[in-house]
C-alpha cells in the first residue's frame, strides 16, 4: 500500500505543476498514468470517475480525490488531494506575486497572447480523450457532436447542453 501511495504522491506532484491552463489540461497524461501505466483502473472506470466528478457541485478537479479513493481508499484520496492541490497554490502564490510585479512590461503581454493557444491545445486534446472513450457508438458520438456544435455556436448554459446530451444518450441505449 505504501508503494501506491507514493506512486499517487508522485503522479499527482507532477500532474499539478504542469496543470498549465485548468486542471483539465493535464486529463490525457492523468489517464494514461492511471489506465495505462499502473493498471488501477480501465478507460471506462476513469471516464466514468470523470463524469461523476463533473456532475458534483465543486472545483472540476474532483476526479482526482476520486482516482485516490478508488486505487487506496481513504489514504489515496487524501495523498491525491493534497499531491495535486498542494504544489500549484504555492507555485501560482509566488508566480502571482511575480506577474504583478512586471505587469508593465512588454514581454509580459508577448507571454500571456502565446499561452492563449497553447491552453486551447490542451483543453481540446483533454476533450477528445475523454469523448473518444465514453462515445462508443455511431449515436454517443452523434450526440456528442451536437452537444459540442451548440455550446460553440449558442450561449445555452452548458449544465442544459449536459442534461439534454445525457437524456439524449440515455433515451438511446434504452439505459
Amino acid at each position: 500500500m505504501t508503494g501506491t501511495l507514493v506512486a499517487l504522491a508522485v503522479i499527482f506532484t507532477q500532474l499539478s505543476l504542469l496543470a498549465f491552463g485548468g486542471g483539465n489540461t493535464i486529463l490525457p497524461e492523468m489517464q494514461r498514468q492511471v489506465v495505462e501505466v499502473h493498471r488501477w483502473m480501465s478507460a471506462q472506470e476513469f471516464s466514468a470517475l470523470f463524469a461523476l466528478a463533473q456532475a458534483a457541485p465543486g472545483p472540476n478537479m474532483m476526479v482526482v480525490p476520486l482516482v485516490g479513493w478508488h486505487v487506496a481508499g481513504l489514504p489515496g484520496l487524501l495523498v491525491s488531494a493534497l499531491a495535486k492541490f498542494g504544489p500549484s497554490s504555492v507555485l501560482t502564490g509566488v508566480v502571482v506575486g511575480l506577474w504583478r510585479r512586471f505587469r508593465e512590461r512588454p514581454w509580459r503581454r508577448a507571454a500571456q497572447a502565446g499561452l492563449v493557444p497553447l491552453t486551447v491545445g490542451l483543453v481540446a486534446a483533454s476533450a477528445l480523450l475523454i469523448g473518444g472513450i465514453t462515445a462508443h457508438s455511431l449515436g454517443l458520438l452523434g450526440i456528442l457532436a451536437g452537444v459540442a456544435g451548440l455550446s460553440l455556436l449558442t450561449r445555452l448554459h452548458p449544465l442544459w447542453l449536459l442534461a439534454a446530451g445525457a437524456v439524449a444518450g440515455l433515451a438511446g441505449t434504452g439505459g
